[in-house]
C-alpha cells in the first residue's frame, strides 16, 4: 500500500477496510457522503476500524474532510473502498468498484462549513483529472441509492460545485421540457431506482439533489430541471 496520500495536503491515515476493484479497471464515479456523526475524529475512527461496533459491518472511504477543512486519505484511489453499499447508477450495480468515496463530516442537519467546501473544491479537480471523471459522474449517495440513503442531503451546495465545473446543476435558460419525460430524463442522468419503485421515490431522490426546496407531487419545475440536467449529461464527458 502507498505510504503517503495521493492528494496534496491530505494526511495518510490508512484503513484496513478495502480490496481490489472487482472489474479490474479505473474508477469512473465520485460519490459524496455525509458521515452522520457529530465529530470528524469519531468518523475517522469508524472508517478505519478493523473491528466495527457490534451489529455493524466494516466501512471505509477514500477521503474524509472535517468541518475545518482537514483532509485524510484512508484508501488508495486505485483500490476499492467500502462506502457505497447496495445501489445502482447508470446501470452500474457495484458502485464501490467503480467509484471514489468522499465523506464530509456533518451530522446531516447543519450547513456544510466554508473551510470544508473549500477543501472539497481543492480535492475534486485532482481526482477528476487523474481518472478522467467528468462533472456528470460526481454524484451523491442518495443518487445511487434512492429510498435507502439521503446524503449528502438538502443542505449540501451542489450549485456551488457546478459553478466550478465539478458537478451538474439545472440551467433553466436552456431547459426544454416535454410532458411525461421525467422518468426518461432521470434515466439519462443515471438514476436507476429499484424495480417497481413509485414515481414519488424518483421525485424525492431528484429533489434531494437538484430541487431540495420542492414540495408536493411532480410538477413542471421538476420536469424542466430534469430535462436541463439530462441534456447536460447526454452531451458532456463521463
Amino acid at each position: 500500500m502507498a505510504a503517503e496520500a495521493e492528494a496534496e495536503g491530505a494526511i495518510w491515515h490508512p484503513s484496513p477496510n478495502f480490496g481490489a476493484r472487482r472489474h479490474g479497471g479505473a474508477p469512473s464515479l465520485v460519490v459524496l457522503h455525509y458521515t452522520a456523526m457529530m465529530r470528524a475524529a469519531a468518523a475517522l475512527e469508524r472508517l478505519c476500524a478493523a473491528e466495527p461496533p457490534e451489529g455493524l459491518g466494516p466501512v471505509s472511504a477514500h477521503y474524509l474532510i472535517s468541518e475545518r477543512g482537514q483532509v485524510w486519505q484512508m484508501v488508495r484511489e486505485a483500490d476499492r473502498a467500502w462506502h457505497a453499499g447496495a445501489g445502482n447508477w447508470g446501470g452500474c450495480e457495484d458502485v464501490n468498484s467503480h467509484s471514489i468515496g468522499i465523506e464530509l463530516a456533518n451530522d446531516g442537519t447543519a450547513p456544510f462549513a466554508e473551510p470544508q467546501m473549500t477543501a472539497l473544491e481543492a480535492l475534486l479537480p485532482g481526482i477528476m483529472a487523474r481518472w478522467r471523471i467528468g462533472p456528470k459522474a460526481v454524484i451523491g449517495h442518495s443518487d445511487m441509492a434512492p429510498g435507502r440513503k439521503i446524503d449528502p442531503g438538502p443542505r449540501f451546495d451542489w450549485r456551488r460545485l457546478a459553478r466550478r465545473g465539478l458537478a451538474l446543476w439545472p440551467d433553466d435558460g436552456h431547459a426544454e421540457t416535454g410532458a411525461g419525460a421525467f422518468a426518461e430524463d432521470l434515466a439519462t442522468i443515471g438514476y436507476r431506482p429499484p424495480e417497481g419503485a413509485p414515481e414519488e421515490l424518483l421525485v424525492h431522490a431528484f429533489r434531494l439533489r437538484f430541487r431540495p426546496w420542492g414540495r408536493g407531487p411532480l410538477c413542471e419545475a421538476d420536469r424542466r430541471a430534469a430535462r436541463s440536467v439530462a441534456l447536460q449529461a447526454a452531451s458532456g464527458t463521463p
